[in-house]
């Protein structure tokens, strides 16, 4: 009896069927019948379980984030290549999702768990020009720090995550000014993945409506040309006709609060600060889905997972075309003369969409005695909406041939570095012709935000000068794959260029004054032999008031007017070689 039990023993472990573990892949989410999201370690170890069994499958963590914890990147590749180098050589395109920025918004995470197992166990076919890659949850901090009660108008799950990270940032507004680790890391994913195409995973509620699905699509103006074109065009076309196969209705994201659609809204501006705004740096077609939280939880997950089942289908079915624009806008901008910095909606450009809303009407408030909206979902409604997604320039900047940047403002080279800027360090002292910003004038926000009072509505005065670099400093030529990214953020007046983020504040605080009784005696003999700026100065005195009755704005105007002022103060130290 002994021998044939260990005949049976030794058949079993020998059997090539049995070399991988079972493993349930029913997610959590489904198990609870729609009403649940999995766990931060529930996600993972699905994970981990799916590439332990099927090849296809490959999962590793990179970097830090500010809970402690590693960020993972989840790959599917039906060739079993995960060399994302290798992967762009085989003329492959590469779609990025990205899951979990907002965690309470968890839609996208359960719905990709389930996408990743069906294209593996063959419930559906598993694409053969694309290869997926997802950050499973990417603000982990906030994905522990679960609760029910904080997404105050969302229908379900149960429990969720929170929106704030490790450190209470909002990881959407971060990828600009990159204050958490967690966004140093993703960028570092982003640059060695290098996706043609970028999805977002969201829920939103600015108003009510019968939609559960919304689609953010990069702003098509500011994509630039036959990228943002095709993405307007063809991308969201073919879209919204997938969707519409499937049952599925969706509309342009609904980009109102406390009011109601059917007045019109306007396509929303993702400034670089923003997921797909920053993809879009490096022409990447980016979509955020929107869902609406009013839905149950069950369907809004089931929506995601069609529409990125679509979009990976557009990928395929486009590829070719798409890996083309990408390289044509590349050179275009090479090419140019000029970059926008800034957009504004363009009112003479209107687009009309069917959408379908409910009825709302204004009643008084029962708390606050005022008006207050309120929707009727008895009573929906298909009306013709203006729809404004035409943007035009309201900020334009000649293109240098490069920029130099003093290698003392590390931080901003550190940056630069980790979102593959070429740089090439001067090796020796050199006198260099430049053309030099100094900050003429600017604004600052009242209100913190994300950790910054950010600046606005810079004025810049420009000087051509020659200028002493020293050796180690960094020079910065424009045509290269990042010039979308150095101009947005080397260029000061732009929404979220490094100077509006406050990353150089230090210029902007005088570091040398004067005593009034010393500098009175030197300011009378500036002024005797200056008969020119004396003139100025009484013409000062007798037209500005404000000026005239201060004393001490006097003396500090003279002092501007001098060699004592230090030429630090408000000049911008990054440099454009025209």
């Amino acid at each position: 009896m002994k021998a044939i039990l260990v005949i049976l023993i030794v058949f079993v472990s020998c059997n090539p069927n049995n070399n991988k573990p079972y493993y349930d892949f029913e997610t959590h989410f489904e198990k609870s019948k729609g009403l649940e999201t999995a766990t931060y370690e529930q996600t993972i170890q699905f994970y981990e379980n799916l590439a332990e069994v099927y090849p296809e499958i490959f999962i590793d963590s990179i970097g830090e984030t500010d809970s402690g914890k590693p960020l993972h990147l989840v790959i599917l590749n039906k060739d079993l290549e995960f060399n994302f180098s290798e992967i762009r050589n085989n003329e492959k395109r590469i779609l990025l999702i990205m899951n979990g920025i907002h965690p309470g918004e968890s839609d996208g995470i359960d719905a990709t768990m389930m996408l990743f197992r069906d294209f593996v166990n063959n419930n559906i076919e598993i694409p053969k020009n694309t290869v997926l890659a997802t950050i499973p949850i990417y603000n982990i901090g906030g994905s522990l720090n679960r609760n029910s009660t904080t997404r105050t108008n969302q229908n379900g799950p149960k429990e969720y995550g929170f929106r704030g990270n490790a450190r209470n940032y909002d990881l959407n507004r971060d990828f600009i000014k990159c204050d958490t680790k967690n966004t140093r890391t993703f960028t570092q994913i982003f640059h060695m993945v290098k996706p043609d195409v970028f999805i977002d995973n969201h829920v939103s509620n600015g108003a009510d409506y019968q939609y559960t699905l919304t689609h953010l699509f990069t702003q098509h103006n500011k994509l630039g040309e036959d990228l943002g074109n095709y993405l307007h065009t063809q991308m969201a076309t073919k879209l919204e006709q997938k969707l519409a196969e499937k049952k599925w209705d969706i509309t342009p994201y609904v980009n109102v609060f406390n009011q109601v659609p059917e007045e019109g809204f306007a396509q929303f501006l993702d400034y670089p600060r923003y997921s797909v705004g920053y993809t879009a740096l490096f022409n990447t077609l980016g979509i955020t889905v929107e869902t609406h939280m009013l839905k149950p939880y069950k369907q809004r997950v089931e929506g995601t997972y069609a529409l990125m089942k679509s979009m990976i289908d557009i990928t395929e079915e486009d590829g070719k075309e798409i890996s083309s624009i990408r390289k044509n806008m590349l050179l275009k901008l090479y090419g140019g003369k000029s970059y926008i910095l800034n957009w504004v909606v363009d009112t003479t450009k209107v687009s009309t969409i069917k959408f379908k809303g409910y009825n709302a009407e204004k009643t008084t408030s029962e708390i606050t005695g005022f008006n207050r909206l309120k929707y009727d979902q008895t009573k929906p409604f298909t009306k013709e909406v203006a729809y404004q997604n035409y943007f035009k320039p309201s900020l334009k900047v000649e293109i240098p041939k490069a920029y130099i940047i003093p290698q003392g403002w590390h931080r901003i080279i550190d940056l630069l570095k980790l979102n593959d800027v070429e740089m090439i360090q001067i090796e020796k002292d050199t006198l260099i012709e430049v053309e030099s910003y100094r900050i003429r004038d600017y604004k600052t926000r009242q209100q913190p935000y994300e950790g910054h009072y950010q600046h606005y509505d810079v004025f810049l005065s420009k000087l051509d000068e020659s200028i002493k670099f020293i050796k180690g400093d960094y020079l910065i030529n424009t045509n290269q794959p990042s010039i979308r990214y150095i101009l947005e953020t080397l260029e000061p007046q732009g929404p979220d260029s490094f100077f509006n983020w406050n990353f150089f504040d230090t210029i902007l605080q005088q570091k040398e004054g004067f005593s009034p009784y010393v500098w009175e005696d030197k300011a009378l003999k500036l002024l005797e032999n200056n008969p020119e700026l004396e003139a100025t100065f009484e013409h000062r005195k007798k037209d500005l008031t404000v000026f005239r009755n201060n004393w001490y704005a006097q003396l500090d105007w003279l002092h501007k007017q001098s060699i004592h002022y230090e030429k630090a103060h408000l000049q911008y130290p990054v440099y454009r070689i025209n």
